[in-house]
């Protein structure tokens, strides 16, 4: 059963849009415009936290507290490393080389602002893993437009996807909505049942 409740996605994501068709009906969609700086000396957790917290938060101002108001972030972490979304196409491709054949974790926060006191978060970190995909292959995925706003320059169903042979936790989460995780938080505000 779906939320008969209406909330508020605050994300430009089309993704992430219909995984929340998902839970809920009716919902408002508004982008979120936040500065997506890493912080020195902050973890990869905290720091996708903070990014949902604070695209909630900001989705939260923009419709002046009248409805709930949910963000979500995803980020890539290979070897330590966060990889985010990549700032050109050689970028892109420089990021799948790096994960061809590899194993990494897609940490993926949602936080939802139920009002101006209370605020739920979650996280939801994934193993997946890469069969080797050939230089040829990534030079001409990387020419589509498809890699450009995706953390780690790919989506898991997209193009990638054939070459994705492991996934270990929510599919929903590499996506950019971690179905699960988001059910509970709406539970706990008393918005779905």
């Amino acid at each position: 059963m779906k939320s008969p409740h209406p909330i508020l996605l605050s994300s430009g994501s089309p993704r992430r849009r219909e995984l929340l068709t998902q839970l809920v009906d009716d919902f408002e969609v508004a982008s979120a415009d936040i500065d997506e700086s890493l912080l020195e000396g902050e973890s990869p957790r905290d720091y996708v936290i903070r990014l949902s917290r604070a695209k909630a938060l900001a989705g939260y101002k923009q419709c002046g507290g009248r409805l709930p108001a949910l963000g979500s972030d995803t980020i890539v972490l290979l070897d330590d490393e966060i990889l985010c979304k990549p700032e050109s196409r050689m970028d892109a491709r420089n990021m799948l080389t790096r994960l061809s054949g590899r194993t990494h974790e897609v940490y993926s926060g949602v936080a939802l602002v139920v009002d101006s006191e209370t605020i739920l978060e979650a996280i939801n970190i994934t193993v997946v893993t890469f069969a080797e995909m050939s230089p040829a292959w990534i030079a001409a995925y990387c020419q589509s437009d498809e890699p450009m706003d995706k953390a780690g320059a790919y989506a898991v169903q997209g193009g990638t996807g054939q070459f994705i042979s492991r996934i270990e936790g929510s599919y929903s989460g590499v996506m950019g909505l971690p179905l699960f995780e988001t059910s509970q938080l709406l539970r706990r505000a008393g918005l779905l049942e």
